[in-house]
């Protein structure tokens, strides 16, 4: 199954319309995208792995891999680390993002395959789909749902399932 996110904010859940934040830069070719520029790549990118936080509600019911989140778990944001797009312990010698956060953004984090098939320095890391502000705030690239649409995308996805990002 292939979820749409659309530049306009919407998504498409299995045919029910739902909000979605992307990023602030709106979005970019993917070849054009570049570490920092708070854009959302276009195009077809397979859901990889489910990563939870265990204290927030458990392992989702989902058909996708799933893994547990811990406290120093990280993910290399530096294209000069060779770690980079990659995940780390915390604290790691390069910039990392923490994925253990005190919002609740990535207490529910599907791990997209933007440059992951080997990363390419400098062409955007940490492309998630991920939980959205209360207000659908833009992200800094990332695709974000509601909580509520999260479960339930989750709930229908397996292996193989995809988000693309399409221009509406």
């Amino acid at each position: 199954m292939i979820f749409t996110a659309m530049s306009d904010g919407r998504f498409d859940l299995a045919g029910r319309i739902t909000r979605c934040a992307l990023g602030r830069g709106g979005v970019i070719a993917a070849e054009d995208k570049r570490e920092g520029d708070g854009c959302t790549p276009l195009g077809t990118w397979t859901i990889r792995r489910i990563l939870f936080r265990p204290d927030k509600g458990g392992r989702p019911d989902t058909g996708l891999p799933t893994k547990a989140l811990e406290r120093d778990d990280g993910w290399c944001d530096d294209p000069d680390d060779p770690a980079y797009n990659r995940p780390v312990k915390l604290p790691h010698p390069a910039r990392a993002e923490a994925m253990w956060r005190e919002d609740e953004l990535y207490d529910l984090v599907g791990v997209l395959a933007h440059n992951d098939d080997p990363p390419v320095p400098g062409l955007g890391s940490c492309i998630f789909l991920h939980l959205a502000k209360p207000d659908y705030a833009p992200t800094e690239g990332c695709i974000a749902l509601s909580r509520e649409d999260m479960i339930s995308l989750l709930a229908m996805a397996k292996h193989g399932d995809a988000v693309a990002v399409v221009r509406a």
